[in-house]
């Protein structure tokens, strides 16, 4: 699987006890009704707080955010609040999770279901609430290494 490229995100929970994960087993499932997926180890921390809050939120990181990524995915790092005292975030609109600041887009979503699958879980999410932040370069991980993407290109939206 190494040789397949994917986006880096954070994905986090809010609550009582907040908490985040580096994952890159994340995508887009259908666009109508808007849904995403996260893939989390059964025996990971994040598991547990899906599960009990019922949501989740996601940060798409740019490729100068390797050291969040980093930091996200070291288990020795604190665990609910404190963990995130070292992060610029701000807290998701709709769910209270907390968001990364300087991301290249933001999701809140809600669970509609959970599938065992192996050793984790695939948490599909309804999109409650989804942002863009600024046009710059995506984080990759590919070959065993977190990677820029290069230069953003235009997307030739039209304007509407």
């Amino acid at each position: 699987m190494s040789t397949f490229a994917t986006g880096v995100t954070v994905i986090t929970v809010g609550g009582d006890t907040p908490h985040g994960m580096t994952a890159n087993a994340f995508c887009s499932v259908s666009l109508d009704p808007p849904l995403v997926l996260c893939c989390v180890s059964g025996t990971a921390r994040l598991h547990k707080a899906v599960v009990s809050e019922g949501h989740f939120a996601v940060s798409v990181l740019c490729a100068e955010q390797e050291g969040t990524a980093r930091y996200f995915a070291d288990r020795a790092r604190p665990e609910g609040r404190e963990q995130f005292a070292s992060v610029e975030w701000f807290p998701g609109p709709g769910t209270g999770a907390p968001l990364v600041a300087d991301a290249l887009g933001w999701l809140e979503c809600e669970v509609t279901e959970e599938v065992v699958a192996g050793d984790h879980s695939v948490f599909v999410g309804r999109v409650l609430h989804a942002v863009t932040g600024p046009d710059r370069s995506a984080l990759l991980f590919h070959g065993g290494a977190f990677q820029g993407l290069g230069a953003p290109r235009a997307t030739g939206r039209a304007a509407g």
